[in-house]
């Protein structure tokens, strides 16, 4: 694959162009959208094969294959008239938006394939899921951390439930520092001991040969602090509260 397009020009797509261009290899040639001016103008000052297209149609043409990237709410505008040609393969990464509802916007007959990319794939470190399997976006993918493909939409609607639990885990560190803060630690040195702690606590999901409810075992003493806090903030309660979200979640999805 040596032409990739991007419509829709924001965190995402971004971290594809990073991740693409970083890394080892040569990178492909890569056509951007003008949604997102800024920053389009940015990657394409700092990447010689990045090229900002004057419209979609462009980047369509242009390219092997084309990742929408766009808001849900403003793809019927960004997309609508679009000819996309049964040679080209389309990556789907909006959430909440199904491939048959996709190919309904398009009005096409091209390959199209659901993913859920998430930032980290600008370092290459993130896995990224796709329904259906494809041997273009597989590779697309492997190369940006790995690729997860799964058997059907219900199984991708599940990952992607999951994929929203990611800001309430940076608000629940955030929450920490706070409660740190209001016993008169500098805000400060709350923040960088709360970054370490978990930073360190996340290098050791590395380590595959052990369950997370080993790993979680792993880092407890009984009747220590953190089975106290385990216990008493994370009881069943909580976790049913938590189970219930996600089923609402994937209700919608």
């Amino acid at each position: 694959m040596r032409r990739i397009g991007i419509i829709g020009v924001g965190e995402i797509g971004q971290a594809i162009v990073v991740g693409l261009c970083d890394g080892a290899g040569t990178p492909p040639e890569v056509f951007l959208s003008p949604r997102g001016a800024r920053t389009a103008a940015e990657l394409s000052a700092r990447y010689d094969n990045v090229q900002v297209c004057t419209g979609n149609q462009e980047v369509v043409d242009r390219s092997e294959v084309v990742i929408i990237a766009v808001r849900a709410k403003d793809r019927h505008e960004a997309l609508s008239g679009l000819r996309v040609d049964g040679a080209t393969t389309v990556v789907n990464v909006m959430a909440g938006v199904a491939n048959d509802d996709l190919r309904r916007t398009l009005a096409t007959d091209a390959p199209l394939v659901h993913a859920i990319p998430l930032p980290a794939v600008r370092e290459r470190r993130s896995v990224t899921v796709t329904y259906p399997s494809h041997p273009v976006t597989d590779a697309l993918f492997e190369r940006l951390g790995g690729v997860q493909p799964v058997a059907d939409e219900a199984a991708f609607n599940v990952f992607s439930a999951l994929t929203g639990t990611l800001t309430t885990h940076y608000s629940y560190l955030a929450a920490l520092t706070s409660w740190a803060a209001g016993h008169g630690i500098d805000p400060g040195d709350a923040d960088r001991y709360v970054r370490g702690l978990f930073q360190n606590a996340g290098r050791a999901l590395g380590d595959e040969t052990r369950s997370l409810q080993r790993l979680a075992a792993d880092h407890e003493t009984p009747g220590g602090n953190n089975e106290r806090i385990r216990t008493t903030w994370f009881g069943p309660a909580n976790s049913e509260a938590l189970a219930q979200a996600l089923d609402g979640l994937l209700a919608d999805l």
